[in-house]
């Protein structure tokens, strides 16, 4: 059972996508892909796979 940290305000019956992800295994991505266009900031790029992971 996942159980929210907080209240959720949302409709009943509205269907939701809830996505897992492992921790391990998102720092394991960050780590093979730094540097790769450059230099970067760690937040900038925690935060552009965030973006992407919402496409």
């Amino acid at each position: 059972m996942l159980v929210p940290e907080k209240p959720l305000d949302l409709e009943e019956g509205r269907e939701l996508l809830v996505k897992i992800i492992d921790v391990e295994e998102k720092k394991r991505i960050l780590e093979k892909y730094r540097g790769v266009l450059g230099y970067a900031k760690p937040e900038l790029v925690e935060e552009a796979i965030e973006e992407a992971e919402h496409l």
